[in-house]
C-alpha cells in the first residue's frame, strides 16, 4: 500500500511541477536565514567562473536540474536513465541522455550519478551559480570535500521524483544533508490541495460515479468513502 501510495505521489508530483509557478505566490523558504538580506535576480555564470565544489542550477520548462562542478569543465548530476539497465556498452551510454531516456529512467525509477561536460549539463540553458547557498541553513561544506562527495558517489542509483532526486544529490554533497526544496513546495501545494474544500466534494462525486459505472463493491464502495471522510478530516 505504501509503494503504491508512493507511486501516486510521484506522478502527481510530475504533473504538478507545471502548474507549481501559477499555483504558489513567490516566498521565502521557511528555512532560510532571518539574517539574510534582499537579495538580486540571480544572473548566468560563465563557466570561467566556476570553482571545484560549486552548486550549478539549470532550470528547465518544469523544474531544475542541479549539478556540482568538478573541475576543468566537469559536472556531477543525477540524472534518470533507462539505458544501464539495459546495456553494459559504456561508450553509448555515456552519449547525452536524451529525453526519451530519460522519461524511461523515471518511470522505471532507475537513474545514474554522472559526469558530462559543462555544456551537455546545461542543454543550451544558462547556468545559475551557488543559489541555493541562500535557502539552505546549512553553510557549504568546502569546495575540495563537496566535490570529493559527489566523485565519489559516481556511477547507478535508485531514482525517486520525491525522495531521491539530482536537488538531493547535490545537497548531500554541498551541505551534507540530502534534500530538496522542490519536493518541499510540492509537498506544501498538495497539502494546501487536501484543505480545500472542494477538492473533497470531487472525490467524493467521483467516487459516487465510479459506484454507479462499476457497481457497489468492497472495492468501490470501500475508497468512495474512505477517500473523501480522510480528506474532510485533513481539511
Amino acid at each position: 500500500m505504501l509503494d503504491t501510495l508512493t507511486f501516486l505521489l510521484e506522478k502527481l508530483f510530475l504533473l504538478a511541477h507545471i502548474r507549481l509557478s501559477i499555483l504558489l505566490p513567490p516566498q521565502l523558504d521557511s528555512c532560510e536565514r532571518e539574517d539574510s538580506l534582499p537579495q538580486p535576480p540571480a544572473a548566468a555564470a560563465a563557466p570561467h567562473s566556476f570553482q571545484r565544489g560549486d552548486l550549478l542550477e539549470v532550470p528547465r520548462t518544469l523544474f531544475t536540474h542541479f549539478g556540482i562542478y568538478l573541475g576543468d569543465n566537469r559536472v556531477a548530476h543525477l540524472i534518470p536513465d533507462i539505458l544501464p539497465a539495459l546495456s553494459a556498452d559504456r561508450r553509448h551510454i555515456q552519449q547525452m541522455v536524451t529525453n526519451s531516456r530519460l522519461l524511461l529512467g523515471v518511470l522505471s525509477k532507475r537513474a545514474s550519478i554522472r559526469v558530462d561536460s559543462v555544456e551537455d549539463f546545461a542543454y543550451g540553458a544558462g547556468i545559475l551559480l551557488n543559489v541555493m547557498d541562500r535557502a539552505v541553513l546549512q553553510r557549504p561544506l568546502p569546495g575540495e570535500e563537496v566535490a570529493l562527495r559527489a566523485e565519489r558517489l559516481v556511477g547507478g542509483v535508485s531514482y525517486s521524483l520525491l525522495w531521491n532526486n539530482c536537488e538531493h544529490f547535490v545537497t548531500y554533497c554541498r551541505y551534507g544533508n540530502a534534500q530538496s526544496l522542490q519536493t518541499d513546495r510540492f509537498c506544501e501545494w498538495l497539502k494546501s490541495l487536501i484543505r480545500d474544500q472542494r477538492s473533497v466534494l470531487l472525490t467524493g462525486l467521483l467516487g459516487l460515479l465510479s459506484m454507479l459505472c462499476l457497481g457497489v463493491s468492497p472495492i468501490t464502495a470501500l475508497p468512495s468513502a474512505l477517500i473523501p471522510f480522510t480528506l474532510w478530516m485533513a481539511s
